[in-house]
């Protein structure tokens, strides 16, 4: 089988160079997350069913789903890819092996076997992204960062997607704390590509994370026109503009967006779901009367009662369940998060170490058993970020364990969250607010004094 180079001058295994010029569109509409990702590649494989490379990337895109239902159709095409790849490059091949590993489950050696492959070919950009999905996943800011910086070596704005790139560094150096340079690098991949969603997002990270509320909307409205071939993490943006007018206390405006634009369809995808139900938690924690909501929730989240693909998806299921308290349904989910901690797959782990404490907490929380929600989720804590996902999304797990603590009548260990939460998000007159509420419940009536004065000024 001929070799043909692809945009970055990798050799891809194909029968015809139009072939190549296929997977070259499909992995430019990947990295702009674009709707049609997925059928760019079908005339690569119209014209070559045996394209290792093509067959490797369908497995991926079923996967990337999240969605274990989705997992026999990746197997599908990893049986595809495996059939044809005693004449593929080693390049490809280390990609067969990847998608064998993340089918069996072993998501954490898939991403070994991207990692191994970069120093070779760092210009490899599904590696690459795929790489730093995991890292994402298993919460390794750290690496995600580093894996990108190992490869810009090879990379300079003469190179296809280097844009896209550089975006994903941005977002990556958000998570690793490093503000300045990810909004920095966020900015310019923006101006390269107005259309890069990912790079948007990471700026917007920035700015929720150094409480810019109001400079985060204005980013996210400034550029939103430039979203409409996005796929559904168009979403995930708009849960940002959300999150926003909730450190602003402008509650009514949050739910609204909820309605609007988080969501705007009722999908069974777990990154929509974990919008909706992250959002909707924090607009109970401050009063905020969300209707029957929950309901719709509820229902695409028991499609997914036995999923178990990504723990951090499971968490966002188990609080949609809890919160509707549809029949045994939560009871279920415990069990079966108890019985895959057990399963032998990189996630089981995650859920033995901390998820199923995890998902014990947020029902215990439910059912008003504030004192058994604050042991699980205390125990969990330490762990915590091992769940993945970013930290703007996992402080709404830290915000329950604090508003359990003051329900549970914990009064030091509220006293000490609250406190840390004001020095993390001097900003939310929310936060202020309640650690008013255990200063004055510990007897130091001054320093509540004070603290409510903060949340006044705020105008909370």
């Amino acid at each position: 089988m001929p070799l043909h180079a692809d945009a970055r001058g990798l050799a891809v295994t194909a029968a015809d160079p139009a072939v190549v010029a296929h997977i070259d569109a499909s992995l430019a509409g990947f990295l702009a997350f674009r709707k049609d990702t997925g059928d760019r590649l079908k005339p690569a494989l119209a014209l070559d069913p045996e394209c290792v490379f093509a067959n490797v990337l369908r497995g991926y895109y079923m996967m990337l789903m999240g969605n274990r239902t989705l997992v026999p159709r990746a197997a599908k095409s990893l049986a595809a890819a495996e059939k044809a790849a005693a004449g593929a490059t080693a390049r490809e091949r280390a990609h067969v092996e990847a998608l064998r590993l993340w089918v069996a489950g072993d998501f954490a050696g898939a991403v070994r076997r991207w990692e191994a492959l970069l120093p070779e070919h760092p210009r490899d950009v599904m590696a690459l992204r795929l790489a730093n999905f995991g890292h994402f996943y298993a919460g390794d800011a750290a690496a995600m960062r580093d894996s990108f910086a190992r490869c810009f070596h090879a990379w300079d704005e003469a190179v296809p997607g280097y844009g896209y790139m550089l975006g994903a560094y941005a977002f990556a150096q958000e998570e690793a704390g490093d503000y300045a340079a990810a909004e920095r690098d966020g900015r310019r991949a923006v101006e390269i590509h107005p259309h890069d969603i990912w790079a948007t997002h990471a700026v917007a990270h920035v700015m929720e994370m150094q409480g810019r509320a109001d400079e985060g909307i204005a980013w996210i409205t400034g550029l939103e026109g430039n979203f409409g071939d996005c796929h559904n993490f168009a979403f995930h943006l708009w849960w940002h503009r959300a999150l926003f007018h909730w450190d602003r206390g402008r509650y009514d405006a949050a739910l609204a967006l909820y309605d609007r634009e988080v969501r705007a369809e009722s999908t069974d995808d777990s990154l929509d779901i974990a919008n909706a139900t992250s959002l909707l938690w924090r607009l109970e924690h401050v009063g905020v009367d969300v209707g029957q909501r929950w309901q719709e929730l509820a229902a695409r989240a028991a499609e997914r009662i036995d999923d178990h693909m990504l723990v951090f998806a499971d968490l966002h299921f188990a609080m949609a369940l809890a919160a509707a308290g549809d029949g045994d349904q939560p009871g279920r989910f415990a069990e079966g998060a108890r019985a895959y901690a057990a399963a032998g797959e990189s996630q089981s782990g995650v859920m033995a170490e901390c998820g199923a404490d995890l998902v014990d907490g947020i029902l215990a929380y439910r059912r008003g058993d504030f004192g058994r929600a604050v042991d699980h989720l205390a125990a969990a804590r330490p762990s915590l970020h091992r769940i993945g996902g970013s930290r703007a999304q996992r402080d709404v797990f830290e915000q329950i364990l604090a508003v359990a603590a003051l329900k549970a009548d914990r009064r030091p260990l509220a006293r000490a969250l609250w406190s840390e939460r004001v020095r993390r998000k001097p900003w939310c007159g929310w936060s202020w607010g309640n650690l008013a509420d255990t200063l004055s419940a510990t007897g130091a009536p001054i320093a509540a004094a004070g603290a409510r004065a903060r949340s006044v000024a705020i105008g909370l």
